[in-house]
């Protein structure tokens, strides 16, 4: 094994890094976020694409490193954003509750504080996002929408983006031991 992938995965002591929020920080953070994604796109029509929302499920659930905490973060911010959103009930829910398991999942195995990490994190969720998104809706809702792979492709290298300095800026709202 080499030299950098020793430190990307985690051996021993770093298994147990849970981080920590107060909480009235994470639910601060995460209306926030989904305040922005409602309201924001209304003047600013090239924010649209940025899902802010996702952003902090991901981040949540990354820095906490527990399933079934993923799972629940996922959840509620997934449904929050459902119901001020103009969207159907439950397919935000559905979509970021599965971001929120997987990202877990990964935050065992892996270093989250790389940022190059962070960057691949945030482009593979929102792909994922994506793709389950328009796949639910078809599946559940009966929608036919075509899938279009390079404005989402875009908008994933976007939202990677803003990724890692926005979990820069919310690593010092973590709680200190």
């Amino acid at each position: 094994m080499s030299e950098f992938s020793r430190r990307i995965l985690i051996n021993g002591p770093h298994n147990d890094r849970i981080s920590r929020f107060k909480p009235f920080v994470a639910v601060l953070v995460a209306l926030a976020a989904i305040l922005f994604q409602v309201y924001v796109p209304l003047f600013f029509k090239y924010l649209s694409h940025l899902e802010l929302p996702l952003l902090v499920t991901v981040y949540f659930s990354l820095t906490r490193r527990h399933q079934i905490t993923g799972t629940l973060i996922g959840a509620m911010i997934g449904l929050a954003q459902d119901s001020l959103a103009h969207h159907p009930l439950g397919m935000f829910g559905i979509v970021n509750t599965l971001v929120g398991y997987f990202a877990a999942s990964i935050s065992l195995r892996l270093d989250i504080e790389n940022p190059m990490l962070r960057f691949f994190a945030g482009f593979f969720f929102f792909s994922f996002h994506q793709s389950f998104y328009w796949l639910l809706s078809g599946a559940l809702l009966g929608q036919e929408k075509s899938f279009d792979f390079l404005s989402t492709l875009l908008a994933a290298i976007l939202n990677a983006t803003v990724a890692v300095p926005l979990f820069s800026i919310l690593d010092k709202l973590k709680e200190r031991p």
